[in-house]
C-alpha cells in the first residue's frame, strides 16, 4: 500500500511536468494539474456510496487513472490555449469557444472509457470477487474528470490563463524548435501515408495478425510472480508416520530455514491440510522487507528446495507461494493442478502415474506431486453370512458395533458455563488400534447374547489410498507442480491436455484442470466476455456521439492495433499475461481509442467549414498532434513509477505499467497514421456508394403523394344578440 501511495504521488508529479514541457506555461501547469487530486478525492465519495475500499486493487485503479483524468482536462486546456495564441481570443471568450468546439470529443471519450470499465465491474468468478473494485472506482474517477473539465477548468482558464509574451514574431508555444521537429516530420509521413493507403492497410494487416505468433511466445500465468516476502514449504513424511516423528522432522528443516539470509521467523503447523493428515507438515517463511534483504524471494524458494534434498526417502517437499486468491495452505495447492476423475481408483492410479512421468520432464515444472496417497495401513473385515446367520448376527448389528467402537458415537453433551461440549463414547486406543485389539470385541446376537467379532468376520490386513477425493460425484486424482520464474503456467497446463488426450483413456475417464488451473481459463472467458462487451457498448456510444454508423468502426480498428505493441512490451520487459496485464490492455483500448476520437472529431468539424477532405486530414490531425503528444506521454510518465518500482508487490504493479507505457508509445505513430488513412477510405467507400448503384437506385425512386384539395373557407357565423347562431 505504501508503495502504491508513492506511485500515486510520483506519476501525479510527472504527469504536470510533461504539460509544462510544452505549454511552457506555469499557469496552465497548475490548472491541468489541480484535475488530479479534484477527480480522485471526489471519487471517494462514489466509493463509500458502493461500499467500497481502499485496497491494494483500488488504490492501484487510482494510480493508473492519474493519466487518465488528467487527459480531459489537458485537452480542454489545450484548446483554449490554442485559441489565445493562434486565434487572439480573451481568455473568457477562449474558454468559452473552445470548451464547446471540444466538448463532443471529450464527452465521447469519456463515454467510452466508460463502456471499457464498467464491464470490469460486472465479471464473474474469483477475480470477479476482488476486480469488480477495480472497474468501479476506474469509473468513477473518469465520470468525476469529464465533470471537472467542463467546470473547473474553463472557469480556472478565463481567470487566470494569460498568453505566453510574444516574441520576435509573434510565435506561439508551437513554434518552439522541438515542436517544429514532431510537427514537420508527422506532416511528411501524413503525407506518404495519404498517398501510400494500399500500402499502410497491408502494414495495419500484417500488425494484427502478428497477435498470434506473440500470443503463442508470450508466458501466461493467473498471477505474476512477485515477490511477496513470504512463502510456504510443504512435507508430507510416509504413510504411518506418527504425529510426533512428523513434527521433528518438521521443526529440524525450519530450523535450517530460518538461517537463510532475509528469513525473520518461520510458522511450522501439522495436521493442517484438509485431510488432517498427521504426516503433513507446513512451514510459512516470512521474510524481511524487500529494501532490507539482498536475495529475493524466488531465490530462497530454490535454496529451501536445496535444503530439502537432504530429508530422508519417502518423504514428499513443495516449495510454493502463498495464494493470493484464497484457499488456506494446504499440499493440495499449487500452481498448475490437473484432475483425473473416472469409476476405478486402480485405473486412476495407472494413468496419472503415465501423466506424472511427462509432466516431471516438461521443462520449468518444479515440485511435481500426486493427490494419490496409497500404502496406507488398513484392515478389511469380510462378514461370514452364513456363520453369523447361524450365530443370530445380523449385518446391521456388525456396522453399528464397529461404528460406535472404533469411529465413536456422541451420547451426550457436558455443559461448560456458556460452552458445550460433545461426549464421544468408543473403544479404547489399544482396542481399535490394531488388528488383535478389533478381534477381541463383541457383538450382540439374538441367540447367545454376544460374540467375539472374530467369530464373524475375517480379517484381512493390507494398504489402501488415504483418502479418496471426488469431484461432481467422480473418484478423482490430482496432479500438482509449480511453475519455476520464467514459465508459463498456461503453457504447461496445455502440455498436460494434450498428453492426456495421448493417453486415450477408456470411456467414463477424462482430464480437466482443476483449482488455480480452471480459474485460469474462467479468467480467460470473462477476459474475452469484458472485451467482447467493450467493444458493443464504444461503438454504441460513439455512433450516437457522431451520429454516424462509420466513425464508430474507424475508431474501433484502432484497438486491434494496440494489441501487438502491448504483448511486444510484455516481452520486452520479461513479464506475463495474467490478470492485471488484462486489466492493463483494457486501459490501452480506452487510450488509443480517446487519440482516434479527438483525430476524427476535428477533422468533421473542419469539412463542416467546408474545406475538402484531404486538406481537413492533414489540418485537422497536426492541430491535434500537441494534444496527442501531451495526453500520452502524461500517461506514460504516470506509469513510469509502476514501470521501475522495485517494492513488495511491485511485479503484479510492474505488468500493468510496462503493458500500457510500452504499448501507447510503441503503437502512437502508426495509430496516428492509419486512422486518417481509415478515415479517407471508409468516405470514398460511403460516396461510391451514393454515387454507384446503389445511388442510381436510390434517386429512380419517387414517391407520389396524393394531390390535396383545398378544405372549403367556411362563412362566418353571424350571432344575433340573445339568439341562437
Amino acid at each position: 500500500m505504501d508503495n502504491i501511495k508513492h506511485h500515486l504521488i510520483e506519476g501525479s508529479l510527472f504527469a504536470s511536468v510533461i504539460i509544462f514541457l510544452f505549454l511552457a506555461n506555469i499557469r496552465t501547469t497548475l490548472i491541468a494539474a489541480i484535475a488530479i487530486p479534484t477527480s480522485i478525492v471526489s471519487a471517494f465519495a462514489l466509493m463509500a456510496a458502493m461500499n467500497l475500499t481502499l485496497n491494494t486493487i483500488s488504490m492501484l485503479a487510482l494510480t493508473l487513472m492519474v493519466g487518465i483524468v488528467i487527459d480531459d482536462a489537458i485537452i480542454v486546456l489545450e484548446n483554449i490555449y490554442r485559441y489565445i495564441e493562434e486565434k487572439h481570443h480573451t481568455p473568457y471568450a477562449a474558454a468559452m469557444e473552445g470548451t464547446k468546439e471540444i466538448g463532443l470529443a471529450v464527452m465521447a471519450t469519456t463515454l467510452s472509457l466508460l463502456a471499457v470499465f464498467l464491464p470490469v465491474g460486472f465479471m464473474g468468478g474469483i477475480v470477479g470477487r476482488f476486480m469488480s473494485s477495480f472497474g468501479f472506482t476506474s469509473a468513477f474517477a473518469i465520470a468525476v474528470s469529464m465533470l471537472v473539465s467542463f467546470t473547473l477548468t474553463p472557469m480556472l482558464c478565463s481567470r487566470f490563463v494569460k498568453p505566453a509574451p510574444a516574441t520576435g514574431g509573434g510565435h506561439s508555444s508551437k513554434d518552439s524548435r522541438f515542436f517544429r521537429f514532431l510537427d514537420g516530420h508527422y506532416t511528411r509521413m501524413l503525407e506518404w501515408a495519404m498517398a501510400h493507403r494500399k500500402s499502410m492497410v497491408a502494414l495495419c494487416g500484417l500488425t494484427i495478425l502478428s497477435i498470434v505468433p506473440l500470443f503463442i511466445v508470450v508466458n501466461k500465468n493467473f498471477t505474476p510472480q512477485t515477490d511477496q516476502g513470504m512463502y510456504n514449504t510443504y512435507l508430507r513424511a510416509p504413510e504411518g508416520t506418527s504425529l510426533a516423528a512428523t513434527t521433528n522432522m518438521a521443526e529440524l528443516l525450519a530450523q535450517d530455514i530460518r538461517k537463510l539470509p532475509g528469513v525473520t521467523h518461520t510458522l511450522t503447523t501439522v495436521g493442517s491440510g484438509s485431510d488432517r493428515a498427521v504426516n503433513t507438515a507446513t512451514i510459512f517463511v516470512k521474510l524481511d522487507d524487500l529494501d532490507k534483504r539482498s536475495v529475493g524471494q524466488f531465490d530462497l524458494m530454490a535454496r529451501t528446495r536445496e535444503l530439502f534434498k537432504k530429508v530422508p526417502a519417502g518423504v514428499v517437499t513443495s516449495v510454493g507461494q502463498v495464494n493470493q486468491v484464497g484457499g488456506n495452505a494446504n499440499f493440495n495447492q499449487a500452481d498448475v493442478m490437473y484432475a483425473i476423475q473416472g469409476p476405478d481408483l486402480d485405473k486412476l492410479a495407472q494413468y496419472s502415474n503415465a501423466l506424472l512421468v511427462k509432466l516431471k520432464a516438461m521443462p520449468g515444472t518444479v515440485d511435481v506431486d500426486s493427490s494419490m496417497r496409497a500404502g496406507v495401513p488398513e484392515v478389511r473385515l469380510d462378514i461370514d453370512r452364513a456363520r453369523a446367520a447361524t450365530l443370530g448376527v445380523s449385518v446391521q448389528d456388525i456396522e453399528q458395533a464397529l461404528n460406535t467402537l472404533v469411529a465413536g458415537q456422541t451420547a451426550s453433551q457436558f455443559d461448560a458455563g456458556e460452552d458445550q461440549y460433545d461426549v464421544v463414547v468408543r473403544a479404547q486406543e489399544r482396542f481399535r488400534g490394531s488388528p488383535e485389539g478389533l478381534a477381541k470385541m463383541t457383538v450382540p446376537s439374538t441367540k447367545v447374547g454376544s460374540v467375539g467379532l472374530d467369530e464373524v468376520v475375517r480379517m484381512h490386513p493390507g494398504t489402501g489410498p488415504a483418502s479418496i477425493n471426488r469431484l461432481n460425484r467422480q473418484r478423482q486424482v490430482t496432479l500438482l507442480t509449480n511453475v519455476l520464474p520464467g514459465f508459463s503456467q498456461y503453457g504447461i497446463q496445455q502440455g498436460l491436455q494434450n498428453d492426456a488426450k495421448a493417453l486415450g483413456m477408456d470411456p467414463g475417464y477424462g482430464a480437466a484442470p482443476t483449482g488455480q488451473s480452471k480459474e485460469l481459463g474462467r479468467t480467460g472467458y470473462y477476459f474475452v466476455l469484458a472485451f467482447s462487451l467493450t467493444f458493443i457498448f464504444m461503438y454504441i456510444v460513439l455512433a450516437a456521439q457522431f451520429e454516424s454508423f462509420i466513425h464508430p468502426i474507424t475508431i474501433l480498428l484502432t484497438l486491434p492495433l494496440a494489441i501487438p505493441f502491448g504483448i511486444l512490451s510484455l516481452l520486452i520487459g520479461g513479464q506475463s499475461v495474467n490478470i492485471f496485464s488484462g486489466l492493463g490492455l483494457l486501459l490501452l483500448f480506452g487510450i488509443v481509442k480517446k487519440n482516434a476520437i479527438l483525430q476524427i472529431d476535428h477533422t468533421n468539424g473542419l469539412r463542416a467549414s467546408g474545406m475538402p477532405l484531404y486538406d481537413a486530414i492533414i489540418q485537422a490531425n497536426r492541430d491535434r498532434l500537441r494534444p496527442i503528444l501531451m495526453t500520452t506521454m502524461a500517461l506514460v510518465a504516470g506509469m513510469i513509477p509502476l514501470v521501475i518500482s522495485g517494492g513488495s508487490g511491485a511485479e503484479q504493479n510492474k505488468s500493468i505499467g510496462v503493458l500500457v507505457a510500452g504499448g501507447q508509445t510503441l503503437c502512437l505513430l502508426l495509430t496516428l497514421l492509419a486512422v486518417p488513412v481509415f478515415y479517407s477510405l471508409w468516405d470514398d467507400f460511403g460516396r461510391s456508394l451514393s454515387e454507384g448503384r446503389l445511388g442510381r437506385m436510390i434517386s429512380r425512386v419517387r414517391i407520389r403523394l396524393p394531390k390535396r384539395e383545398p378544405a372549403p373557407v367556411e362563412a362566418p357565423v353571424a350571432r344575433q344578440a340573445g339568439g341562437n347562431a
